[in-house]
């Protein structure tokens, strides 16, 4: 099922859907209602739910079909309130095929009571594939974004498990906490609180993010520290006492320096969901750099399709973005973020560096 775009009107700016705690989790809906939310006219593949935006989920359910390819399974999921296509890459683990001649011989540090780490590795992958090969009929666990393919409503899934339940303990304890994720969450629209001056706490946020954006770009920034543009958002602080409004008295509440610290912090907070900065190196010095200006990122990617478009295994189709991401992970920082990396690739494929063979694979002639 195919649900119509929400109206512009009633859907809220972008900028405020990070300040909706659901939009940053994996939403627990119903699959009826994950295949009804509303697509946003903003941003494709952001949905709506009684005006929360998501867009990713966690389902639990039961099997009711499956397919498998190369790369992937896909597996039909019934919760029993509607059936989605659940879409479940394969890892690396899943898709190498053991040597029969690696494998001689390499027993006897276990038969003599040794550690044998092949053997271990290989116990790893059995049961990896145990929990990822699912039969109709079997529970599974699905969480991943959801996605609209070929005008159909689907999961693409980050993680996937079969679930071992043979007294239905985990089904009844999912029955029970859904509903009251409804009661608390989903069925509350998402609302703005508005601040003692009238103007939503999103604007300040909102000009905070502006302001920043701004400096990076006029100052061509390659990297900062909060203290370097603190200073920047003070005007948008207000230093007057907060007062009730019964009496105008004074009443307890955070300082200025206090706003102005947890201002930057959601400031900087959003850049990064942005993927706009990220911090190559998570310590006690913290430093941001700027996606776009960051050169060895820049170089350290186009390194990874260059060598990797060649081998065999993606010389049709391409890197796709999630081998890239794991590659740039391993090489470069473990804190590069997905978003991150696709600003890289659309600067590197504006300037034809890269050439994208599809809506996520990329290569290099």
């Amino acid at each position: 099922m195919q649900a119509a775009a929400m109206d512009p009107a009633d859907e809220p700016p972008s900028m405020l859907w990070g300040l909706d705690p659901i939009f940053s989790a994996f939403a627990r809906l119903y699959i009826r209602d994950i295949l009804q939310m509303t697509e946003s006219i903003q941003v494709p593949g952001v949905y709506f739910y009684n005006s929360h935006p998501i867009y990713k989920v966690d389902v639990l359910g039961t099997v009711v079909y499956k397919r498998e390819r190369e790369d992937f399974f896909c597996y039909g999921v019934d919760d029993g309130t509607g059936v989605i296509n659940c879409m479940c890459w394969k890892s690396d683990l899943l898709k190498e095929k053991e040597d029969p001649g690696k494998s001689a011989g390499k027993h006897s540090d276990a038969a003599l009571g040794g550690f044998n780490p092949v053997a271990e590795l290989k116990k790893l992958r059995q049961a990896q594939q145990n929990r990822c090969h699912l039969e109709i009929g079997e529970l599974i666990r699905v969480r991943g974004l959801v996605k609209t393919s070929r005008q159909q409503r689907e999961i693409k899934a980050s993680t996937y498990y079969k679930v071992n339940d043979p007294v239905m303990a985990t089904q009844i304890a999912w029955m029970m906490e859904v509903p009251q994720l409804y009661r608390q969450c989903y069925d509350k629209p998402f609302q703005l609180q508005h601040d003692a001056t009238g103007d939503t706490a999103v604007s300040s946020l909102s000009k905070a993010t502006n302001i920043i954006k701004d400096f990076i770009k006029q100052r061509s920034v390659s990297r900062f520290r909060p203290y370097d543009v603190q200073d920047l958002l003070q005007p948008l602080v207000s230093g007057q006492p907060q007062t009730s409004s019964a009496d105008q008295e004074p009443v307890a509440g955070p300082s200025a320096c206090q706003q102005l610290r947890q201002l930057l912090k959601e400031t900087l907070g959003i850049l990064q969901d942005e993927g706009i900065i990220y911090r190559k190196v998570k310590s006690q010095d913290e430093v941001y750099h700027v996606t776009a200006q960051d050169k060895d990122l820049l170089i350290a990617v186009k390194d990874i399709i260059r060598e990797d478009s060649k081998r065999e295994k993606y010389a049709e189709k391409g890197c796709h973005i999630l081998h890239i991401l794991s590659a740039v992970r391993q090489r470069y920082s473990l804190n590069v973020s997905r978003a991150a990396l696709e600003l890289i690739l659309k600067s590197l494929e504006c300037n034809s560096d890269v050439i994208s063979t599809s809506e996520n694979h990329y290569t290099m002639f």
